[in-house]
């Protein structure tokens, strides 16, 4: 017994000793070896990068002290991308016997990255490139690699650090903008940064303030203009034409950690008088006072989701979001999304200013609540999942905004809009020689364009569920917006009371006021198609049926047949290019022969014709004035309509 402790001990003394004497031989060589690493960082830059990459001194102070002079690194025939006069810092030796690098101080005088791109490339495209996966089916573990990549880069993030004079620059084929670092000190984890920021429209200095522990994975940090002024933001207005900026952006980190095999990420984000302005999103700027959005994401081995307690607040709205990728033998989207009951009036007072311009001034009583459910299966786009409930509670609309829906029960004067241009005014009622009452049109017109464009109208309450679903597949599947779900009640929303602008605020104003027109029993559904039928464009410059009937036929409203009915149904998505329906011969082609059986057909099934309903129509025949243009080219005009076949922002 004592003989094998005498042994033990002898082999932690001989261990000791050659410790000690890796360590003496490391202090006397750590320079030496420096000296190589910092070679073969060179050479690997040059091998892969094609970059040269130099320091003209490099030396340890100590054992964990570095410091560095004048690096550089210069991507071949490009702008210099690095530059930096000098480097102090401090490495955790510990973690430097065990292969990882964390920083203890970091000190920076003068310097600059910059990415500078121009017409025959960028000094940056090189560290784009991808590389070839090593192994495209091996499994990755998403809450391990995550906090892999945070834990180092984290560990980079040094708990003292001093810089001065040291700037990030872009120049991107002449916008160019600098972020100047005047001062950035992170001390006895406060975080205090002034950022002089310069572009060609506008300077400004910002700020970035709070509490940073890069260690414990905590942060509270405040961005904002030091004159307590709007920060803009350069770069993206010139290169996206996306103007923006904000009063201030507060983030909170309170906890990234593993649990039980999951990485999670809480915390919380808030941002002041959001201004954006951009003609994709809305012809005016687009304002939100207060907006916060309280995190809790957690990512397990083949999930990322966002979890249920998460909160998204905008101004008085407050909604609870879900939202989860799975990845295993599927890949599963899926977005779940709550609105609790609130008031009717809190909601129209919190949307964006500038967004719902239609909505200003709009008065309601009531309350409601909300809930989307979609999932969506990679493996069974068939199966996707769609729902979107509302549940109203007295809701009354006690004063309208500049959208007045009550006007389409009167008379009102109607004017198109094509390419940005206003079109002739058309008076929508009794006033208009050329006005048709519903009772006045062939019957057979509202059976042919309803089974072609809104097969439900006369019953749903202006959304079909299932159209959003079957569009939401064919949209994924094609990865782009090639299917949408326009019903009526929307295209004569969009064509009354809105513009004809592709933008983002205009196709959310629709969906709101379609539900308001549709849920509130301003109008009825005969009205309302009514209206539509007289005002929708059915070929160039030409507004209402009866200016249909005669521009193709020749005849009143009510004397159309199935196959004019059927005809005039079909050219509602493209009017103005109807010609190329026709053969050289002024005949129906085969492709519009066969849409038009396929309809015929369609509407026997669903016993909305019978077989006498087409005894004795003719083959069709154009015969009024637009038959001059049948000989002409094809106009390039984008469709004016909107039908389920579409969708458009």
């Amino acid at each position: 017994m004592k003989r094998t402790r005498q042994k033990v001990i002898l082999s932690l003394k001989i261990i000791g000793i050659f410790l000690l004497l890796g360590l003496v031989l490391l202090f006397a060589f750590r320079n030496t070896i420096l000296d190589k690493v910092i070679h073969r960082i060179d050479a690997k830059l040059e091998r892969e990068y094609q970059c040269n990459f130099t320091i003209q001194k490099a030396e340890f102070h100590g054992l964990t002290n570095l410091e560095f002079h004048h690096i550089t690194l210069v991507p071949k025939e490009k702008d210099t991308l690095l530059s930096i006069d000098e480097l102090k810092t401090s490495v955790s030796f510990w973690k430097l016997l065990v292969g990882d690098i964390q920083l203890g101080k970091l000190e920076i005088n003068k310097g600059f990255i910059q990415l500078v791109k121009t017409k025959n490339g960028s000094n940056f495209d090189a560290f784009l490139r991808s590389k070839k996966e090593k192994d495209e089916k091996a499994e990755v573990n998403y809450a391990k690699l995550l906090n892999r990549i945070s834990s180092k880069l984290l560990d980079l993030v040094p708990t003292d650090m001093q810089v001065k004079g040291f700037a990030f620059k872009i120049d991107d084929k002449g916008n160019k903008v600098v972020f100047d670092f005047n001062q950035l000190a992170l001390a006895d984890k406060k975080l205090a940064t002034i950022i002089q920021v310069t572009s060609d429209k506008f300077s400004q200095q910002w700020s970035i303030n709070g509490f940073a522990d890069p260690r414990d994975r905590k942060a509270d940090l405040t961005f904002a203009n030091t004159k307590n002024d709007t920060i803009r933001i350069p770069y993206i207005d010139k290169k996206f034409n996306l103007k923006t900026g904000f009063k201030s952006i507060h983030f909170n980190l309170e906890n990234l950690a593993m649990n039980s095999g999951e990485l999670h990420i809480d915390g919380y984000s808030s941002i002041q008088d959001l201004v954006v302005n951009n003609p994709k999103i809305a012809s005016k700027d687009v304002v939100i006072r207060n907006a916060r959005f309280d995190y809790r994401w957690i990512v397990g081995e083949h999930f990322i989701a966002l979890d249920s307690t998460s909160t998204i607040q905008l101004n008085a709205i407050k909604c609870k979001p879900y939202l989860s990728y799975t990845n295993e033998k599927d890949k599963v989207y899926a977005l779940k999304l709550k609105i609790p009951k609130m008031k009717a009036q809190d909601f129209i007072s919190s949307l964006p200013k500038g967004l719902f311009r239609h909505f200003e001034g709009m008065e309601a009583q009531g309350n409601f609540s909300y809930a989307l459910n979609f999932e969506y299966n990679n493996h069974k786009p068939k199966d996707v999942i769609f729902e979107s409930k509302l549940k109203p509670e007295g809701i009354k609309i006690t004063k309208y905004g500049e959208a007045d829906l009550n006007k389409i029960n009167g008379d009102f004067v109607y004017r198109a809009i094509d390419n940005g241009v206003l079109q002739r005014p058309i008076i929508v009622g009794s006033g208009n020689g050329n006005y048709t009452p519903l009772a006045m049109m062939s019957p057979y017109l509202k059976k042919c364009v309803l089974t072609s464009e809104d097969p439900s109208f006369m019953t749903h309450r202006g959304f079909i569920n299932e159209a959003f679903r079957e569009s939401i597949t064919k949209n994924i599947r094609t990865k782009k917006f090639s299917r949408g779900a326009s019903t009526i009640s929307m295209q004569l929303v969009k064509n009354v009371f809105l513009t004809r602008e592709k933008t983002l605020s205009r196709k959310l104003e629709e969906i709101l006021l379609v539900y308001i027109l549709e849920n509130n029993r301003i109008s009825t559904k005969d009205r309302m198609l009514e209206v539509y039928f007289n005002i929708i464009e059915w070929g160039p410059n030409v507004y209402g049926i009866a200016e249909a009937s005669q521009f193709y036929f020749q005849k009143r409203p009510y004397d159309l047949n199935v196959n004019q009915c059927l005809f005039l149904a079909t050219i509602i998505p493209s009017p103005k290019r109807f010609m190329a329906k026709f053969d050289a011969n002024n005949k129906l082609k085969p492709a519009a022969k066969q849409t038009e059986k396929f309809l015929t057909n369609l509407m026997f099934k669903r016993n909305i014709l019978t077989a006498n309903d087409t005894i004795g129509n003719f083959p069709l025949e154009i015969s009024g004035p637009a038959k001059f243009f049948l000989k002409q080219k094809l106009p390039t005009v984008e469709t004016d309509s909107t039908s389920i076949e579409e969708f458009e922002f």
